[in-house]
């Protein structure tokens, strides 16, 4: 279709007629994301508030589709790369942030982290370094003020403000640790998620929400007992990558509850829903 019979059919939606306004938006949805640059032209265009709102509403199911797939895509490859799943999670507040760069942002944390890094320190002093960039150079920290801001589970929006939740946090000490060769996972407990740090001859545990504190196993055994659950391998042991993408759409779904955006919420369950296997949905 020419730009000129898209800009035509665009400019239709000031119809007042629904069963028009349906059609148009069904060709326009049909058409796919390649219309939006020319729907965001006639959104600044145009000074009719509801032609501006189906503009809106058109671009956001577009944008919505294109990361159901990208999603979907995801967790269908052998990968599941952390970094381009947190990245397709953000692109549902921010569609216009790039892969590219988050992985700038992370590069530049890695190489701070490498200068100051040397493969022959212990694992505790290895520990030491990686939290000494994130915490004190690059003040990375909890958001504490702001706890269940939906922008604590955007990596785009920790990358930018250095404030975020735990499994974001975690997320990217993890990626700088893993481009180290550390052997770092996630770890997930309840109401917390920290990091493993496992090799035949080490393992202890990382509390990247306050600042990185190293702690034992019987630390965790101590805290599941206060928090009168009964001890399961999975608090113990690293997850998967899918396992983490699932927290962080969890998180998001307890956010933007909490924020009263319950069309969000909605649209973020379907999300998880396309990446989980029927096992618990549950925030």
């Amino acid at each position: 279709m020419k730009e000129t019979e898209i800009k035509a059919l665009v400019s239709l939606l000031d119809d007042e007629d629904k069963e028009i306004i349906a059609q148009i938006q069904e060709k326009i949805f049909s058409i796919g994301t390649s219309i939006i640059p020319f729907l965001e032209q006639e959104w600044e265009s145009n000074f009719n508030p509801d032609v501006q709102q189906r503009i809106e509403d058109i671009i956001h199911s577009l944008q919505y589709e294109l990361l159901k797939e990208r999603i979907t895509t995801w967790y269908q490859s052998e990968e599941k790369d952390l970094l381009t799943g947190m990245w397709i999670i953000a692109t549902y507040q921010y569609p216009e942030i790039e892969l590219e760069k988050l992985k700038l942002d992370i590069e530049k944390i890695y190489q701070e982290t490498w200068l100051e890094y040397r493969d022959d320190l212990v694992p505790y002093d290895q520990v030491k370094v990686i939290n000494s960039v994130l915490f004190n150079k690059f003040k990375f920290g909890a958001n504490s003020k702001n706890f269940h801001s939906p922008g604590n589970s955007m990596i785009n929006i920790v990358l930018e403000t250095h404030k975020g939740n735990p499994i974001t946090l975690c997320v990217i000490y993890m990626l700088v640790a893993q481009k180290l060769k550390m052997p770092v996972g996630g770890v997930n407990l309840p109401n917390l998620f920290i990091l493993s740090y496992k090799n035949p001859q080490t393992n202890f545990y990382i509390n990247v929400f306050n600042r990185g504190l190293i702690f034992t196993r019987q630390d965790i055994e101590n805290y599941i007992h206060e928090i009168h659950l009964v001890p399961q391998k999975s608090f113990f042991e690293p997850c998967s990558n899918l396992e983490i993408i699932q927290r962080v759409l969890r998180n998001l779904i307890m956010s933007f509850e909490k924020m009263g955006e319950h069309h969000k919420a909605e649209e973020v369950k379907l999300l998880l829903i396309e990446i989980s296997d029927g096992g618990d949905l549950g925030v």
